[in-house]
């Protein structure tokens, strides 16, 4: 079988299956480094993604994995790091988040102790185990999903879904962010609104203190803006006053996958062939990956 899709919800569904014995492909247009996937902030929280009675499932799934991934930071760049969502109330949230240990009302919001994940180590370990599987990853640029010669093919394609099923109904939302010299900060910490295009959180991570963000909707640019990084900094600065004077490391810009809700379902192709779709994660993609690449699975080979 072929997965089309190398970003952290293509290589988890491919470890999935290769892990329950089947011979697994993953063609990508390009390598998992390069893909959204590889700047996303890493913390664990089901933010921007529909259906919400579904996404609770499917994060509560992953925050198992993750809590155990987390006794092997080094390896799989999973840490369990304190923070608190500014903001936030109980009431506000689904049913799951009864079911997140320790999550906890405080003034000013919500706190907790969740999985912050290095991505391009936690990406590169993925691969890894991949392979230990016997999977194997290939570039390989997919124009025609009825045209990948497998049985079964699992589409992760991500915003790429926009042009390849095509789908339209995927669009981008554009996040931002600084990576600036961590000046001590050792817990995470956001205040971020889904209507709204700017968001303040600042997220420690291994190769620095990652700030955000943006959210901007139906921009395609993977530029960063100046004007908008010093935003953010300024942002962040006046909730940590010590972040204004860190020394920039670096700017990322990644595109999430926005759709009104998460395309997880089996289609026939023309031939017979099962084709199975797995994206429009928006900006939970690591957050829901297991829950999410366990459902694809039981899609592409439902139990007789």
């Amino acid at each position: 079988m072929i997965v089309v899709g190398s970003g952290v919800a293509g290589l988890t569904t491919a470890v999935v299956l290769a892990e329950s014995g089947r011979r697994v492909r993953v063609w990508t247009r390009e390598p998992a480094e390069r893909t959204t996937s590889a700047v996303a902030g890493g913390l664990w929280w089901p933010y921007r993604i529909e259906p919400k009675p579904l996404v609770g499932a499917w994060a509560l799934a992953s925050l198992a994995v993750y809590g155990e991934l987390a006794d092997r930071p080094q390896e799989t760049g999973v840490r369990l790091v304190d923070g608190v969502h500014r903001g936030s109330r109980l009431d506000e949230l689904g049913a799951w988040a009864g079911r997140v240990p320790g999550l906890r009302a405080v003034a000013g919001g919500l706190a907790a102790r969740l999985p912050v994940i290095d991505m391009p180590v936690h990406l590169a370990w993925l691969r890894e185990r991949l392979a230990k599987a016997g999977g194997v990853v290939e570039t390989r640029e997919v124009t025609d999903l009825a045209a990948v010669p497998a049985p079964v093919v699992v589409n992760c394609a991500g915003l790429g879904a926009r042009s390849l099923v095509p789908d339209p109904a995927v669009r981008p939302v554009r996040g931002q962010l600084v990576v600036v010299e961590n000046p001590g900060i050792a817990t995470w910490c956001t205040a971020a609104g889904h209507s709204r295009d700017t968001s303040t959180y600042f997220i420690p991570q291994p190769g620095g203190l990652l700030l955000g963000g943006t959210a901007e909707e139906d921009d395609w640019s993977l530029e960063p803006d100046p004007a908008t990084a010093a935003a953010i900094v300024s942002r962040c600065a006046a909730v940590r006053p010590e972040i204004a004077g860190a020394r920039v490391l670096a700017h990322r810009v990644g595109l999430r996958p926005a759709r009104e809700a998460v395309r997880l379902e089996r289609q026939p192709l023309p031939d017979g062939r099962a084709l199975v779709h797995n994206y429009g994660h928006g900006g939970a993609g690591v957050t829901v990956a297991w829950g999410c690449a366990r459902e694809a699975a039981g899609l592409a080979f439902p139990a007789a």
